[in-house]
């Protein structure tokens, strides 16, 4: 649509054509968010109460030693835990490949090379001979430190954004834009926690470089919808609410952030599917909140702008818009 075509001169019930009415169904959105959130919630605390932490945290965090073992006959967890017991890890974590019963990592406290070559010997001789792929071992204070850093990396980068939106747009465009990442973060921590005691999957250093991505691409797609919102604000006449500028600009940007989106998850799809088990906890982390970062930018951050202004401002068209004078936006560029 030109803005030609957006003329005040115009009739408002010609321009605004839209085909969504995103913002009349604004409590199904929300309602939708807090289901997640609910679940994401519950999981996080069943997490806390059987793990001790909120994640299943990997081996960068919770420290401790890794072996990636291929065995030459299939074997059974139950094989592998009576060896581990013999040196009091029993309770180590075992993931076995439950196609070919040959893949196993084995997660254990942290051990000295003389330890570890214990187990490993006790393995061989009691379950059956192995090639050993990969052995990592991460002290606790390690593990503490990074997992510190990685949270730090977040805030400072949650920061930065507050920061910019802040000095961008009117304060209740920014607040609203923030609370749109927030969504995005918690919810995909939240089904990761999920994912942590359904499936075993754990949250390690990329886990944290996926959150990082994930608020950078929220954001972006939220400025671009609140850009458009700015410029049909000026174009429209006073005369159109506040929520059928904000549900013409959705619609105008609703294939651009659905194509865009739908493109940059397709490798993300691939190397969940073929990247092995150190890239896929990365790309699931990744889908889900891209996923949820295109949900929250249309139907979250601006249906909650129009629902505040009409909480403050009242429900008439130029009451809901009275914070939108142009005149009184800080200039774009």
């Amino acid at each position: 649509m030109t803005a030609q075509e957006l003329s005040p001169v115009d009739p408002a019930s010609r321009l605004l054509d839209y085909r969504f009415d995103i913002v009349g169904r604004s409590k199904l959105w929300f309602s939708l968010s807090l289901a997640v959130l609910l679940v994401g919630l519950v999981s996080m605390a069943f997490s806390l109460a059987s793990l001790g932490t909120p994640l299943r945290l990997g081996l960068d965090f919770s420290g401790g030693t890794l072996l990636d073992l291929s065995f030459e006959r299939p074997v059974t967890t139950e094989e592998l835990r009576r060896a581990l017991q013999e040196h009091n890890l029993g309770s180590s974590i075992i993931q076995l490949d439950t196609q070919t019963g040959q893949e196993a990592l084995i997660r254990m406290p942290p051990l000295s090379e003389t330890e570890r070559l214990a187990v490993e010997a006790t393995l061989r001789q009691e379950v059956a001979p192995f090639q050993r792929n990969l052995v990592e071992t991460v002290g606790p204070t390690v593990g503490r430190l990074l997992l510190r850093s990685g949270i730090v990396a977040v805030l400072i980068s949650f920061g930065l954004i507050v920061l910019y939106l802040a000095l961008r747009f009117q304060w209740d465009y920014a607040v609203f834009a923030i609370v749109a990442l927030l969504h995005d973060v918690v919810l995909t921590i939240g089904l990761f926690a999920l994912l942590g005691l359904t499936v075993g999957m754990e949250a390690d250093s990329l886990f944290v470089v996926a959150l990082l991505t994930i608020i950078g691409f929220s954001v972006n797609d939220t400025v671009v919808i609140y850009d458009r919102i700015r410029e049909n604000l000026r174009l429209v006449s006073r005369k159109v609410s506040l929520a059928e500028v904000v549900n013409l600009s959705l619609n105008q940007t609703f294939a651009r952030s659905l194509n865009t989106t739908l493109t940059t998850m397709l490798p993300l799809v691939a190397i969940a599917i073929f990247g092995g088990a150190t890239l896929k906890g990365f790309a699931i982390a990744l889908l889900i909140g891209f996923t949820l970062g295109v949900y929250s930018s249309i139907f979250i951050a601006s249906p909650l702008l129009v629902w505040w202004r009409q909480q403050r401002y009242g429900k008439s068209s130029e009451d809901a818009r009275a914070g939108r004078d142009p005149d009184s936006l800080p200039s774009e560029g």
